[in-house]
């Protein structure tokens, strides 16, 4: 199946033409210069290898609804719903007023395949291109700024990181190396299969019980490490590993009686989920705390449009990536003044700031 071909003959209900003057900001940008960032085959390298097709929207819609859609914050479905019934992302998109919109699964399927491209920052990069040639956004100043990204994954407590540990551990060795598993399995000595999530069973109200299960797991995870000590392990089976080893130290510590405890201190970089290991602690403010990521921006104040955004761990200092936020101007014979707020104001950042010019 081809590719979807954007329609070039312009029709008398346009919407791009209804609107005129009323239509602005990034919905006037697609709307004049979309058919020229995303012709009909901007996507054709994702479905080089695909035995499923290829979807029949024209590259100019799917990329016109996917930056719309995460500039208005909206749901795949809300998206999709949008391009039907709104006049502005209907000229953005270059389709004609009452068009029909496709199924939002689309989206996902579009995402996938975005992020295992060469090129998965291509409709940030491209639209930062024309934004730029079009005089929109300037090259005077740049504000930079963090914000806060939250974790779609519970953050997990100790006992339950290190039952999880233990668990992803066996899951991927059954499915990669049996034998190895069933070696694991032999030398666990709690009565517990770690097949179910969650918490194991214990009395939580009974604090010598609560202990009991901390020494307790904290010595199969040992044992389990153990076990697997002298084996080329590679891929899943090597991360599950490395991850059961962080997470039997971070919050653990062994008292002078031999006995394994929760640990009265906070590792600095502490894994807090088994399911998403790169999520962190962070904070923007001594009261404001939060679990997951930070997303650190470049601005340009005057079109408020984005230059550059970088993620990173939520406990990484804002002034850390500096000079990846402002890499695309390290060329530029005029380099921008810089803009923050006091997380910026080290003496180290300002010295980098200054040597960078």
């Amino acid at each position: 199946m081809a590719l979807g071909r954007s329609t070039i003959q312009p029709r008398f209900d346009d919407p791009r033409w209804l609107l005129g003057d009323r239509l602005c900001g990034i919905y006037r940008l697609l709307a004049d210069h979309g058919r020229t960032m995303f012709g009909d085959d901007y996507f054709a390298d994702l479905y080089t290898t695909s035995r499923l097709g290829r979807p029949t929207i024209p590259a100019r819609v799917l990329a016109a609804v996917m930056i719309l859609q995460s500039h208005e914050g909206l749901s795949d479905q809300e998206a999709c719903d949008r391009l039907e019934r709104d006049l502005a992302w209907q000229a953005a998109a270059g389709v004609e007023v009452g068009a029909e919109s496709f199924h939002p699964t689309t989206l996902v399927g579009l995402r996938n395949r975005l992020r295992a491209s060469e090129r998965p920052r291509r409709l940030f990069e491209d639209t930062k291109v024309v934004v730029t040639e079009a005089g929109v956004m300037g090259n005077r100043v740049r504000v930079l700024d963090s914000t806060p990204v939250y974790d779609a994954v519970a953050t997990q407590d100790t006992v339950t990181q290190l039952r999880s540990a233990i668990r992803k551990l066996l899951r991927t060795l059954d499915r990669d190396a049996p034998e190895l598993a069933a070696k694991v399995r032999d030398v666990l000595a709690r009565d517990d299969d770690y097949s179910g999530p969650g918490k194991p069973s214990c009395d939580w109200d009974d604090p010598a019980a609560r202990a009991a299960v901390v020494d307790d797991l904290v010595r199969d995870c040992l044992a389990a490490l153990g076990a697997i000590h002298d084996e080329e392990l590679c891929g899943p089976a090597k991360d599950a590993a490395e991850l059961l080893a962080l997470v039997a130290g971070q919050d653990v510590e062994e008292g002078e009686d031999g006995v394994f405890r929760i640990a009265r201190r906070v590792a600095p970089d502490r894994v807090i989920s088994t399911v998403d290991t790169e999520a962190r602690h962070g904070h923007k403010s001594y009261a404001r705390k939060f679990d997951g990521f930070k997303a650190h921006l470049s601005v340009d104040p005057d079109s408020e449009l984005i230059d550059e955004v970088v993620v990173t761990p939520a406990n990484t200092h804002d002034s850390t990536p500096v000079e990846d936020l402002l890499a695309t101007h390290a060329d530029d014979e005029e380099k921008p003044s810089v803009m923050g707020d006091c997380a910026y104001g080290t003496a180290e950042t300002l010295e980098r700031l200054d040597e960078a010019g």
